[in-house]
């Protein structure tokens, strides 16, 4: 594990009825020479089975991907594509429901990879400033894509513009009975770490919903330990009124 950073995370249950359906990753592995850290929040919808499917088997399949070394971000978009269609194939196994997923790949400390589908954000503190290196995948700003697959954005019934009327993220992992409108695609993003790059935060929408990125960096910025940040962040959402699960990873630089 590399020396300059350190890496720590907290989950907490929600006050809804049902199961924790978040799952994360947070670890460093040797391959290749290299020093890899592999960090994810999977938030699961409609049960925790794909959520726990993503934690086992994602990171694997980009890393088995031929062109990983060479041609990260494609390699990322086509793992994330068959990794969506296993889970497909094993509905019967592991149900209707889904999960968002946000994974960042840390390469030997110096380079970033983050990939996305949902609304789990992957945010930068620099010098301070907080940078959203994900893309929040919402109904509202996807309703194009979503009308050309056949699909339809709804208020109704509910609060929120939801996928058919159903779902309130516009790109997931499995939910098969509405994959037709809903694509797993990734939206990915490379980074270099430097001198200035002081910390990253995963986390699940429930810090996204009461807190702006900005919010969320003030919060932690003094605090050294990777692992107490987490807990303070998420503790700061619930103080906020955040009634999600949470699921929150911080990696630390310097």
């Amino acid at each position: 594990m590399s020396k300059h950073t350190t890496h720590g995370f907290h989950c907490l249950k929600g006050k809804s009825n049902h199961d924790m359906e978040d799952y994360v990753v947070s670890e460093f592995k040797k391959k290749e020479d290299s020093e890899l850290g592999l960090f994810a929040i999977f938030d699961g919808h409609l049960g925790h089975d794909v959520a726990k499917y993503l934690q086992s088997h994602l990171f694997d399949n980009i890393l088995k991907q031929h062109d990983f070394w060479t041609n990260m971000e494609d390699a990322i978009r086509r793992a994330y594509r068959s990794t969506d269609a296993e889970i497909l194939d094993k509905a019967k196994v592991l149900g209707r429901g889904g999960s968002t997923a946000v994974t960042a790949i840390l390469i030997n400390s110096q380079k970033l990879v983050v990939g996305n589908v949902g609304d789990s954000r992957a945010v930068m503190c620099k010098n301070g400033v907080a940078e959203q290196l994900s893309v929040d995948h919402e109904p509202s700003t996807e309703k194009r894509l979503i009308e050309s697959r056949g699909g339809f954005v709804s208020n109704l019934p509910g609060d929120v513009p939801r996928v058919d009327g159903q779902l309130a993220v516009a790109r997931a992992f499995g939910d098969k009975s509405l994959k037709l409108h809903l694509s797993s695609e990734p939206d990915v993003k490379v980074v270099t770490i430097d001198d200035d790059t002081e910390f990253i935060i995963l986390a699940s929408d429930g810090i996204w919903k009461v807190m702006s990125n900005q919010e969320a960096v003030d919060a932690i910025k003094n605090i050294k330990d990777a692992q107490s940040a987490a807990k303070h962040l998420i503790e700061a959402a619930v103080s906020k009124k955040s009634k999600d699960d949470i699921s929150c990873i911080i990696v630390r630089f310097r």
